[in-house]
């Protein structure tokens, strides 16, 4: 098993597991997901990671079929710019590959963002870790395993 489902079976979280067929052709691997599970596009969120002020990267969570809006991401860490980690950083620090990296089991615990609109659901669909696999959980859940914080994220 992946990282991420490793945590959530260690520390209890209620979840489910879905799993599906990945096209590797697929433009977007979150609309992808939500696409081949029937959900909506809104209940599915992808996991960036982000570099801060190029010093420090952070993780932010938001809807599949959402821009991240980095002035956002800037004003809620308190930090002057916020930009897209490049794909060696994410994939080093997270310990997963491009398309697959969950939010939950990275290598290192960094500040994390989720989209305040997680908290309409009552669950929400997350990246298990890797492409074909996601995991539902309640976004307090992620919350807390994650000690992240609810913000608005995408952009208007």
């Amino acid at each position: 098993m992946t990282p991420a489902v490793e945590l959530v079976r260690k520390r209890a979280v209620s979840h489910q597991l879905h799993q599906y067929q990945h096209d590797a052709a697929a433009a977007s691997y979150g609309l992808e997901a939500a696409e081949k599970l029937g959900l909506s596009p809104q209940q599915v969120f992808k996991t960036l990671v982000l570099s801060l002020d190029a010093k420090q990267l952070a993780v932010a969570v938001l809807p599949v079929d959402q821009l991240l809006s980095m002035k956002q991401v800037a004003k809620a860490l308190g930090v002057k710019k916020a930009e897209m980690a490049t794909a060696a950083d994410v994939m080093r620090s997270s310990g997963y590959v491009l398309g697959g990296v969950s939010p939950l089991g990275q290598k290192k615990l960094l500040p994390t963002l989720i989209d305040s609109s997680a908290q309409q659901f009552a669950t929400i669909y997350v990246s298990a870790g890797r492409r074909g696999l996601e995991i539902e959980l309640s976004a307090e859940d992620l919350r807390r395993l994650l000690n992240a914080q609810f913000v608005p994220l995408c952009q208007q």
